[in-house]
């Protein structure tokens, strides 16, 4: 999405070839981005950051902090680059007004270790001098592109109960584009 749009890109991965079929449009590296150091090596002359890093399911024990470890890994590689925009990709289940789908509830009682994670991830960059937005999204799927999602600034929309993982990429690069939602949580779904 974001070559198309006229955009060089560089994915820091831990599995490059998942990327197999990308690499001849975009720049792929491998490495850890838990390392500060590593992180921004990559980074350095960037003129932003697209987030959707996370877990691998199903989550184990020694991945309680991943997050976490990693918001600050990035915080600091971004601090010695001087890189300020970044966009994380975040849950729906921290949205504690959310009644319809009840968000935070299903959260709490299914997914604890992912709550306290993503809680402590987001704190480390609202708490820093970034340029961030972190967009929320609910159940995410494999479907396609549309371009027809809604979005609603610190509230997952109503009956936002899924959302297609391009929709969320194009909300995240238009973020970027068009200085969206700076300092700002957002919620996405259909």
């Amino acid at each position: 999405m974001a070559v198309e749009r006229g955009h060089s890109m560089t994915a820091f991965v831990r599995s490059p070839d998942r990327l197999a079929s990308f690499m001849d449009r975009i720049e792929v590296k491998r490495g850890d981005l838990l390392d500060a150091s590593q992180l921004a090596q990559v980074i350095d002359n960037h003129d932003a950051i697209i987030s959707s890093f996370g877990p691998r399911l199903p989550i184990s024990k020694a991945d309680a902090h991943l997050l976490e470890q990693f918001a600050t890994a990035l915080k600091s590689a971004m601090e010695q680059t001087g890189t300020k925009r970044v966009v994380v990709e975040s849950v729906a289940f921290l949205f504690k007004d959310s009644i319809m789908p009840p968000t935070y509830l299903l959260g709490r009682l299914l997914f604890p270790a992912v709550v306290a994670d993503s809680v402590a991830m987001e704190r480390i960059f609202a708490e820093s001098s970034l340029d961030w937005t972190m967009v929320r999204p609910p159940e995410l799927t494999n479907g396609p592109y549309t371009g027809k999602y809604r979005v609603r600034k610190g509230h997952l929309p109503a009956f936002g109960f899924k959302i297609s993982r391009a929709n969320v990429a194009d909300y995240m690069i238009k973020a970027v584009e068009q200085h969206l939602s700076s300092r700002t949580i957002v919620g996405l779904s259909n």
